[in-house]
């Protein structure tokens, strides 16, 4: 604007000194006529300024908006391109997560839950000191149509395992996505999350004995996102069926099926919640379990086989509070989820007597975690299973266990402080009566470390 003022004052001048001297001796009607033309010619010069600024303005916004649009395409493939510039430009994101634990146990953590004998009842637990799983993280855009992402499990046992290694489409458009290969399932709320973001040392009990920790599955996954303000997504999974409950069959086709819904949305500018209903279905076939506990007392217990339908539904639901939307300060989480099972096929006692067997079990937890400082949170949790009444064959009604008559049940409180984004140190105390007879104070102390770029977590 100074350079402006400086040219009108410029002009200003040189238009008085083209007048004829005898203007300064002029008429009051002159004077005015003169301070109207240098009225005119200012507001003419503060138009003309005015104008130069809105089209700088314009040229500057389309400028920037060019070179968003370059950043945000790939690059695009061009003839004779050496392969260390192609990689580079899909250089993937890496990270290492560094688990440990201290477990102070009462009771043999390998004893079953009351009432779910026949579930895996792999609980993870170890007394003493102990290295927990190690998870090696690989994402990356494959090309413009794909990205790629890889999660390798290392097991305190020098194992390796694969624990997801899936491609996902990035140009369906529409709201879909497609993805396929190995990953969680997206039923429920908890099931997608890894070990390393779970709220708690463990998983809930329903987790434990319905789906052994996470349903993992080898198949293809679409999801839809409604184009509306509440967030509405739609899903389905079909699969081989590879994990508990189902069984590793080799057979063409279909082993499993999922169908998940989710809502959501804020609540002014504090609270934001999601809820959600799923369905999960698969067979089950010569599924054996061992060391089940009989009315005959057999030392050991027997080994019985089961064949036949699984079906499980379920409904989650989540509230988050934050004041004012920061989170860094302060937030509450509540979070629930229930789902039921029914099973219906033919159970062979000890291997020797087959005859009919169904039975509808239950589970459910309610758990809240209070940021109540930066970096420092409490949570509490709350854990209760049914295990149903089993209607048995003529067979084998002296032989099994058709009524436990016993609710497994835990309760459990957590502390942890996160020094960074990066680290974790928690504590946890539970008073876990999931085994009749067998009540068990635990203790835990953990660590989560992350070296690496990690993704973010889900909501």
């Amino acid at each position: 604007m100074a350079i402006y003022s400086g040219s009108l004052k410029q002009a200003m001048l040189c238009v008085a000194l083209s007048m004829p001297l005898n203007v300064y001796a002029a008429s009051d009607e002159d004077l005015r006529d003169i301070r109207e033309q240098i009225k005119q010619l200012k507001e003419s010069y503060e138009r003309r300024i005015t104008q130069l600024e809105q089209r700088l303005q314009q040229a500057e916004a389309s400028r920037q908006a060019e070179a968003t649009i370059v950043q945000a395409q790939p690059p695009a493939q061009q003839p004779n391109r050496s392969a260390a510039s192609s990689v580079s430009a899909y250089n993937p994101a890496t990270s290492l997560i560094l688990t440990g634990t201290y477990e102070n146990l009462k009771q043999n953590p390998d004893v079953p839950i009351t009432g779910f004998a026949m579930a895996p009842n792999n609980h993870g637990y170890t007394k003493g000191f102990s290295l927990q799983e190690t998870e090696l993280s690989l994402i990356a855009n494959i090309d413009p149509q794909f990205r790629g992402e890889a999660k390798l499990a290392l097991s305190p046992d020098n194992g390796l395992g694969v624990e997801n290694a899936y491609v996902q489409t990035t140009t369906l458009g529409d709201g879909f996505n497609l993805m396929f290969g190995r990953f969680f399932s997206h039923l429920g709320y908890l099931n997608e999350v890894h070990a390393h973001a779970w709220d708690f040392v463990d998983q809930p009990l329903v987790y434990r004995t319905f789906w052994n920790n996470q349903l993992s599955e080898d198949g293809m996954q679409l999801r839809w996102l409604a184009p509306t303000d509440t967030f509405i997504e739609l899903g389905a999974e079909i699969g081989r069926g590879l994990s508990y409950p189902g069984t590793n069959r080799q057979k063409n086709g279909l082993g499993s099926s999922v169908l998940f819904a989710h809502v959501g949305s804020d609540v002014g500018d504090s609270s934001s919640w999601l809820a959600g209903i799923s369905l999960h279905q698969t067979k089950r076939e010569n599924a054996q379990s061992d060391a089940v506990p009989d009315l005959l007392g057999t030392a050991g217990g027997v080994s019985n086989l089961f064949n036949g339908n699984s079906k499980t539904a379920g409904v989650d639901f989540v509230w988050k509070y934050a004041p004012n939307g920061n989170i860094r300060l302060t937030n509450f989480k509540l979070q629930g989820e229930y789902f039921q099972r029914r099973e219906n096929g033919t159970l062979t006692y000890n291997l020797t007597t087959p005859d009919s067997y169904s039975v509808a079990q239950s589970g459910w937890y309610l758990q809240g975690v209070h940021q109540f400082r930066p970096r420092w949170r409490a949570g509490l949790r709350y854990d209760r299973l049914n295990s149903g009444i089993a209607q048995v064959g003529f067979l084998n009604v002296p032989n099994i266990i058709s009524n436990y008559g016993y609710t497994p049940t835990r309760t459990t409180i957590m502390f942890d402080y996160s020094p960074s984004e990066f680290s974790r140190m928690r504590m946890q105390l539970a008073q876990d009566n999931s085994r009749q007879g067998l009540a068990d104070t635990q203790f835990f102390m953990q660590y989560i470390m992350s070296l690496g770029a990690h993704g973010v977590h889900k909501f």
